[in-house]
């Protein structure tokens, strides 16, 4: 059955999503190699820029979308409690990696219609790039101030060809004091590289066509949600680790590819064994 018409324009979202990522990036940039991070009750770090980031954008979706909700991972949910339409934002996805002075940390910013996200933004203010679709309207990279591109993924390929990528292995097999977990190990031994290329960079990549496949064991809704459309739109395959494509922000885990057999063969091989 086909999708339900949207109501207003996407491309016109898109645009508003790629701006919220430059207001981001306003309060990010200038903190970049000189903010402390402190930690939540969770045991994840944040710093000022990931609220005051958030907060930026907050007040900006206030003001173009007041009939919207808001759910952000500094400040929990905002706006209408009915909004058929809500923006998902991770302001500083990779926070441990911004500490450290790493560029490879993203700001993520979906919109979801229904809880199906249907915008995607995956920006990383360090490096100057930018990866973005919308449903219907593709996958789009940019670098810099250059135009953007259209991409998508790599060419179907079997595990024992494939490069793949995984944010770490907590969750997995690979921690002696975790009890069932994702077989991590199993991906190891059988693709033909690995690499822990970690959080949203890992996914863009996929998205770009520069790996096959990319796992993460553990996930919150503002991690996976912006992911989703730019996967998807560049051809790829996105679900959690069991495979499940259906309601993936809340399902805790991710996994995206380059094609459906492969994606099979990753969430059979990653299996928690008994």
């Amino acid at each position: 059955m086909s999708p339900a018409p949207e109501p207003f324009d996407l491309a016109n979202a898109l645009s508003f999503a790629r701006a919220l990522a430059s207001i981001a990036e306003l309060e990010i940039l200038p903190r970049f190699q000189s903010c402390a991070a402190t930690r939540k009750s969770d045991g994840t770090e944040v710093t000022e820029a990931d609220v005051l980031a958030e907060r930026a954008m907050r007040r900006a979706i206030a003001a173009q979308y007041p009939d919207h909700s808001v759910l952000g991972e500094e400040d929990g949910v905002s706006g209408p409690r009915e909004a058929e339409y809500q923006w998902i934002l991770d302001p500083i996805d990779g926070t441990s990696w911004f500490v450290l002075g790493v560029p490879i940390f993203g700001t993520l910013i979906a919109l979801a219609r229904r809880d199906q996200p249907v915008v995607g933004v995956i920006h990383f203010p360090a490096l100057g790039q930018t990866v973005s679709a919308a449903r219907g309207l593709g996958c789009w990279f940019r670098s810099g101030h250059g135009k953007p591109t259209r991409v998508h993924v790599r060419p179907p390929t079997a595990l024992a060809q494939a490069s793949v990528s995984a944010s770490g292995i907590h969750g997995s097999d690979l921690r002696s004091d975790a009890g069932p977990a994702w077989c991590l190990s199993s991906i190891i031994r059988n693709c033909a590289q690995m690499r822990f290329h970690g959080d949203c960079y890992q996914h863009a990549l996929v998205c770009r066509g520069e790996i096959d496949a990319a796992v993460d064991t553990i996930m919150q809704p503002w991690d996976s949600a912006a992911l989703i459309p730019c996967v998807e739109e560049a051809g790829g395959v996105a679900s959690t680790l069991s495979g499940d494509r259906t309601g993936v922000p809340d399902g805790g885990s991710f996994l995206s590819s380059s094609g459906a057999e492969l994606h099979e063969e990753i969430v059979c091989a990653l299996r928690p064994r008994a």
